[in-house]
């Protein structure tokens, strides 16, 4: 600290009272961030403070950022929800802090009202979006208002969000149905179906993807059907036992959404995990598990941390006044096997 600068000297300089200069330099609330800046830049001229000090005083609060993620047992969104909280060391450099919220999965009406609330205190909220009016609603109205939202793993139409960050989820149904049909051969066959909900955007365009591959290029496969397991374990375990009753050859299976881990289950029991093609999505220690025992044969997966950092990074493109996605990479989907497990 400099001995010839004095507090007069600051507010001399910075053109405020030497109350101010007090109530800035101890860091006490009350003072507009304009006049913060003056009285700082003033006390760094008269060498009145370190640099390191007066650098830290002018960076702006951190931007408070929300994660709101589906409940449940799918346990892929909880190893990102475990990232986010995690992860914080590398938010640093952009200078904002995550939190993360589980809310009931499924229901548009609480995912609404969880956007609004939030959106009261938060810079920008990211969040796994429901297809449904209350939500776009509820999206439209946070831009109104100057916060910015991120839609997450699956997309929001027609909404003013300001970027979807996730898997181009149409390919990702195709890849499926590719995977499974190439698994299975030329001969006829049937597959069957099993979603989260169809509810969720993403999941609808995985299945569109799903079963126009098939009627394009492996017309010999039928799909059987489609059965909405709300990412529950013990749900899609009685609906895959029904599907191996009702189609005792059945050859393979889709899994949309999440709980994999029902779907190996009703296999293993039957004795059919070795025989049925079984693709998924997200991995998570439970799909891992069934990839090293061959009950699953790929699961199409994307990077919880990558995908935490993506949305971190547009928030700070927004707040700094840059395009959304300068310098944002592509979500791109991995296909791991049991063979290339990191």
């Amino acid at each position: 600290m400099s001995k010839a600068a004095r507090i007069p000297d600051i507010a001399h300089m910075a053109g405020v009272s030497t109350a101010t200069v007090d109530r800035v330099l101890n860091r006490r609330p009350g003072v507009r961030r304009a006049t913060v800046e003056r009285v700082m830049q003033a006390a760094e001229r008269l060498q009145y403070l370190p640099d390191a000090d007066v650098r830290a005083a002018l960076q702006p609060p951190p931007m408070q950022l929300v994660f709101l993620l589906p409940a449940g047992s799918n346990r892929f969104l909880r190893m990102l929800g475990d990232t986010i909280g995690y992860s914080q060391e590398h938010c640093t450099p952009y200078n904002v802090q995550c939190r993360v919220e589980f809310v009931e999965g499924f229901n548009p009406e609480v995912l609404a009202k969880a956007l609004l609330r939030h959106g009261a205190r938060a810079d920008g909220i990211a969040f796994m979006a429901l297809e449904h009016p209350l939500v776009r609603d509820a999206v439209d109205q946070l831009a109104e208002r100057g916060v910015h939202t991120v839609t997450l793993i699956s997309d929001l139409s027609g909404a003013r969000r300001a970027a979807y960050v996730g898997l181009d989820n149409r390919a990702a149904g195709r890849t499926a149905a590719y995977l499974i049909a190439r698994f299975i051969g030329e001969r006829p066959a049937q597959v069957a179906m099993i979603a989260g909900s169809l509810s969720y955007r993403a999941h609808e365009e995985r299945e569109m993807g799903f079963l126009y591959l098939f009627k394009e290029s492996f017309p010999r496969i039928e799909v059987v059907g489609l059965r909405e397991g709300h990412d529950d374990a013990e749900r899609n375990y009685i609906l895959t036992r029904t599907l191996l009753d009702q189609y005792p050859d059945l050859a393979g299976i889709y899994n949309i959404g999440g709980a994999s881990d029902g779907v190996g289950r009703a296999l293993k029991e039957a004795g059919r995990d070795q025989k049925v093609v079984f693709i998924g999505h997200g991995l998570s220690p439970d799909t891992r598990g069934l990839l090293i025992d061959g009950t699953m044969d790929a699961v199409i997966s994307q990077s919880p941390q990558g995908a935490m950092l993506t949305c971190v990074r547009i928030f700070a493109n927004l707040r700094d006044g840059r395009d959304a996605l300068t310098g944002v990479e592509t979500v791109r989907g991995q296909i791991m096997f049991r063979e290339n497990l990191p």
